[in-house]
């Protein structure tokens, strides 16, 4: 049963959840009854689990404000984006012969902002953008207007956590770079021209501790004195024009 919800189909009831999972139909978000339970819940977090899919146990409450259908307690938001795996988006981008440039967005939550990322990251080069399946923006039909249809055109991974992004892109010799308001490294004086991968944290909050104990190097955008805020996409649109322009040089 299809029905709109927040600018994405509803995806509604356990057997046609799991049937859409094994098909590989894209699923962006699963909301679960926080008491269901049975073989099939199960079968849902497992495969929620294996796709890498975000799911979120919700009280019932939520579920009857998504859809007025006999729901059996999951409902889900059928995706407009294909996600692909973070080591075959790595894997294809080397093969082309490129160097990897991606986005890690730690924290990032607004769809506007992760529209407006993806659109200069692909203006700028970048290959690919990573979103972990905890605490990331669902990318709705006004993520993708914001983007100018650039989420259309760039790699999305999704992986289950940002420690596990990292495992993975320090497995392949990519570079990590935490941005922080007080990096000790100006943008202009860190090297993206090997293979990077910039991190772009919450705006409340910025990067996790996670990245900022992990990150190769922790940089900045130098600003003049008395105001020191940049908006996340503002700021990813800088680092990037940076990156861009140290490998148009090399």
């Amino acid at each position: 049963m299809i029905k709109k919800a927040r600018s994405l189909p509803l995806l509604i009831g356990r057997k046609p959840i799991v049937e859409a999972m094994q098909q590989g139909t894209p699923i962006e978000k699963i909301f679960l009854l926080r008491t269901a339970s049975g073989e099939e819940i199960n079968q849902i977090k497992n495969l929620a689990r294996e796709h890498n899919i975000p799911l979120s146990q919700v009280p019932v409450e939520k579920l009857n404000n998504l859809t007025k259908a006999q729901h059996q307690g999951v409902v889900a938001w059928t995706g407009l984006l294909q996600y692909i795996d973070l080591q075959e988006a790595i894997s294809y981008v080397v093969d082309k012969g490129e160097t990897p440039l991606f986005l890690l967005l730690d924290g990032v939550t607004d769809v506007r902002n992760v529209g407006a990322i993806a659109r200069s990251a692909l203006c700028c080069g970048a290959q690919g953008i990573i979103l972990p399946t905890a605490s990331s923006a669902s990318l709705t039909e006004e993520a993708i207007k914001t983007s100018a249809g650039a989420l259309r055109k760039i790699m999305l991974c999704r992986t289950p956590s940002v420690p596990q992004a990292i495992d993975v892109l320090r497995l392949n010799g990519i570079h990590m770079f935490g941005t922080q308001m007080k990096g000790s490294i100006p943008i202009y004086d860190a090297d993206f021209t090997p293979p990077s991968c910039i991190v772009m944290g919450a705006e409340d909050i910025g990067i996790s501790k996670d990245v900022i104990r992990r990150a190769d190097h922790l940089i900045r955008i130098p600003m003049t004195s008395g105001f020191d805020s940049l908006n996340v996409s503002v700021a990813a649109g800088m680092i990037l024009y940076e990156a861009l322009r140290q490998r148009l040089k090399a």
